[in-house]
């Protein structure tokens, strides 16, 4: 039996209209979400006035993996 999984990816925890994508391959939806989290974290450093500490960094990355849901379909 074939899994499908279902992501939802908010850019907050109030976000209305968050990103949904499906996947057939475990792998793929991981490798998505690896980069997506990757250029969103990128993103915040790179638009933040201050510098980004490895920490802070970090922390960013966590709150960024917080915002994904997986659902299987």
């Amino acid at each position: 039996m074939e899994r499908t999984y279902q992501v939802t990816y908010a850019c907050d925890s109030l976000d209305p209209k968050p990103v949904v994508k499906t996947f057939n391959l475990f792998d793929e939806m991981q490798d998505w979400i690896t980069e997506e989290v990757e250029q969103r974290v990128q993103w915040f450093v790179d638009h933040s006035p201050y510098s980004i500490s490895e920490k802070e960094r970090s922390d960013q990355e966590q709150v960024e993996y917080s915002l994904v849901q997986i659902k299987e379909i």
